[in-house]
């Protein structure tokens, strides 16, 4: 069946962790001093989003954009601060994903409140299908993972739809964001069930 497994692909995040190493470590370093654990960092990143939610539901696409901004860091600080605390693990690296999955969607749901009172109906329509994209990606990889097929590949990342999320919103084009990520993510998804299946056919 998988017998053959390709060579693990690095994609942007990736390089991404690598760049930023030597930036985000000696500010985790400085947060596990201050005693803030890395759930609570989980948390605030998930607040941040929260409120950029709601200022996105207001129509203030600006500020919205920087809470987005704000909380990202909280993202990628949180899993570093686990690994320099020696306190990585499986369960909080689920916990983390989760986090993640709830962060991108209270957005996009904040974006379909939006166009719903502005009653632009193909916004919402593209919402949904940002929302079922991004959605996917993470799901396909989960799954991939869980039969021991490798699903890391894809134009479209969560790292990458925050950098087309963020400049968008601060230039108020929300529906440009929006479109954008509804189409490549879920080109995204599908570059990944290709890639199973050609494993699954090795």
């Amino acid at each position: 069946m998988n017998s053959v497994v390709p060579k693990k692909q690095k994609t942007f995040t990736d390089h991404l962790r690598v760049l930023f190493k030597g930036l985000l470590d000696p500010i985790a370093v400085f947060f596990n001093r201050l005693g803030i654990t890395p759930n609570t960092m989980t948390l605030l990143g998930l607040l941040g989003h929260v409120v950029a939610a709601y200022l996105l539901a207001q129509g203030n696409m600006f500020w919205g954009a920087i809470w987005v901004l704000i909380g990202g860091p909280f993202d990628a600080l949180d899993g570093t601060m686990a690994r320099l605390r020696g306190e990585a693990s499986d369960f909080g690296a689920f916990v983390d994903s989760v986090t993640d999955r709830y962060s991108e969607l209270f957005l996009l749901g904040g974006l379909t409140f939006y166009f719903t009172q502005q009653g632009d109906w193909m916004a919402v329509m593209g919402c949904y299908i940002a929302a079922a994209g991004s959605v996917m990606v993470s799901y396909t990889k989960a799954r991939a993972d869980s039969l021991k097929f490798d699903a890391n590949t894809g134009i479209l990342t969560r790292v990458e739809r925050y950098i087309v999320l963020a400049p968008l919103l601060l230039f108020n084009l929300p529906i440009y964001a929006v479109w954008i990520v509804a189409v490549l993510a879920n080109i995204t998804a599908l570059q990944r069930i290709w890639r199973v299946r050609k494993q699954a056919r090795s």
